[in-house]
């Protein structure tokens, strides 16, 4: 995962398929009302991506002046 500042609030982010699919598939399961358990290598996946997202975010803020 990449994270990129662009101009004023946008941002640019770069993912790959499978976060993609990690995340629409965990946003649609939300959406209809989160019913069931999310089996846990889901949770994991998710965890793993945030991660991610956490260390794109902190190398931009260091980048940042």
């Amino acid at each position: 995962m990449k994270v990129e500042k662009g101009h004023a609030n946008i941002y640019r982010l770069t993912l790959s398929s499978y976060e993609l699919a990690a995340l629409i598939s965990s946003a649609r399961w939300v959406t209809e009302g989160a019913k069931g358990d999310l089996p846990p290598e889901a949770i994991n996946n998710l965890k793993k991506i945030l991660n991610n997202y956490d260390n794109a975010t902190n190398k931009l803020l260091e980048k940042a002046p």
